[in-house]
């Protein structure tokens, strides 16, 4: 798939560890609608970097990745995202890891990619509203806070619906 011309834009997410992964994605596989869930959980970084340079992107991201340690972040809630629902994140390390980043790619963020960060996992979309509203009010009455390790950095190329994964990124601390 190409956008504009070009390669399809890349995508980077957080690899988590294999126990938050599992609990995380047997909750988007048990609600998201299946017919649009194409992809496994996932903590998205960035929506759309330019595909043109994947060996660039991926020299970036061994570089800002040399001698850090893995972020830890916490899961504090969840959010109602109107026709879906998100598990959010305090991620203070993460966040730093992602502005970082930012800054070095500036130039070629899109607007989405320019906004603050909001960790998150979504774990519904593309619901009926009600349908949102009743798993937001049941997941909210069983929760309790977790913590969550990230393991890599993934970087994806966007296919139309799947990603391709086009590589992983330890962190290196």
């Amino acid at each position: 798939m190409t956008v504009r011309g070009g390669p399809a834009p890349l995508i980077l997410t957080l690899g988590m560890d294999a126990g938050s992964f599992s609990r995380l994605d047997a909750l988007r596989r048990a609600h998201f609608p299946a017919e649009r869930n194409f992809l496994p959980a996932h903590l998205t970084l960035f929506h759309h970097l330019p595909g043109e340079d994947p060996a660039g992107i991926a020299a970036a991201l061994r570089d800002v990745l040399a001698g850090r340690a893995r972020p830890p972040l916490r899961a504090t809630g969840l959010r109602f995202l109107g026709k879906g629902v998100a598990y959010a994140f305090d991620a203070p390390g993460l966040a730093e890891l992602r502005a970082a980043l930012a800054a070095r790619w500036a130039g070629c963020l899109t607007p989405q990619d320019r906004q603050p960060f909001r960790p998150h996992v979504t774990i519904q979309n593309k619901a009926d509203p009600a349908e949102a509203r009743a798993l937001l009010e049941r997941l909210e009455a069983g929760f309790s806070p977790f913590e969550v390790v990230g393991e890599s950095l993934l970087l994806w190329r966007y296919l139309g619906g799947p990603w391709q994964r086009l590589g992983e990124f330890p962190f290196e601390g």
